[in-house]
């Protein structure tokens, strides 16, 4: 490859990087796997004749996504044996993020936790379809499927999702005054009102990877929650704090213990309560979690 080819390589490379690991990141639900997936994608990409690609964007996706379907079997066996429960690595993200609804809901917590009970080649189809709206004769050279075969696992996927995912989603606003009114109890240790935010059919997802402290269990129920978060917090010998974030597109708390961060928590909200509570407390998903992650559905122009 001559110094001209790789500088174009490259360009195309940089101008389409944030797609990629945004692509990489929902199939995957890991930001250090879609790291290696988009370190793995511009390998082979620097080793492709330009002059025989006439759309580098179709191109990228097709690499990354292949890359990403071979992790993704190598991560379900992986998470089979992980300690406790296995939650999406948290991101901060940026406000378009935010403000774009569908990528926003479709890396929420609650809709991840859904896209991991998909196989790997219905994930696919179904992030490359129903969020970056990709075209059925693309994502068959992706996967390598027919089109027909495509369309057939594109229906499977949003039935299985459908049934499965969150019954309504709540407005970023209203995502956030529920989180504040649950920030509000946290910090005065008021059992009722902490029961008043929460849903009765609350549950309570903790991830510590087996490195730190969390339920190896769901905890269901808001009476439950309480008592096993006010029980927890009366046995610390740290000063608890609780900052406002925004991960993964939603409002977040982070959790800090003598200053330092300990964990993250996203929620569901649903009828103005918290339906879903998810608390990374894994520090090896927490390393990113020091600056914003550029996250799009576009490439750059």
């Amino acid at each position: 490859m001559t110094d001209d080819t790789t500088a174009l390589a490259t360009q195309a490379f940089i101008a389409h990087r944030n797609l990629l690991f945004t692509v990489a990141y929902e199939m995957l639900g890991s930001a250090a796997d879609a790291e290696d997936v988009l370190q793995e994608t511009w390998l082979r990409w620097a080793t492709v004749d330009l002059g025989r690609v006439s759309d580098p964007r179709a191109y990228l996706v097709r690499i990354s996504t292949r890359q990403a379907l071979n992790r993704l079997r190598t991560v379900k066996r992986r998470r089979e044996a992980y300690v406790g429960q296995w939650l999406p690595e948290p991101l901060i993200t940026t406000p378009d993020v935010t403000e774009d609804v569908e990528l926003a809901e479709s890396m929420s917590m609650a809709m991840m936790l859904v896209m991991e009970t998909l196989a790997p080649t219905e994930r696919a189809v179904f992030v490359l379809r129903e969020v970056f709206e990709v075209g059925y004769d693309e994502i068959a050279q992706a996967v390598d499927k027919s089109p027909d075969a495509v369309r057939q696992i594109a229906h499977r996927a949003r039935k299985h999702v459908g049934a499965r995912r969150p019954r309504t989603t709540a407005s970023a606003g209203e995502a956030q005054a529920a989180l504040e009114s649950f920030r509000r109890a946290i910090e005065t240790g008021n059992p009722q009102d902490l029961l008043d935010v929460l849903a009765p059919d609350v549950v309570l997802l903790s991830d510590g990877g087996g490195l730190k402290k969390a339920a190896l269990h769901p905890v269901v129920g808001a009476e439950k929650i309480v008592r096993f978060y006010l029980g927890g917090t009366a046995k610390l010998q740290a000063t608890v704090t609780w900052e406002p974030t925004v991960v993964n597109g939603s409002p977040a708390l982070a959790a800090y213990l003598d200053g330092v961060l300990d964990g993250v928590m996203a929620v569901r909200v649903e009828n103005t309560r918290i339906a879903g509570l998810y608390f990374v407390r894994n520090p090896e998903k927490l390393a990113r979690l020091d600056s914003e992650t550029p996250l799009t559905r576009q490439a750059l122009s």
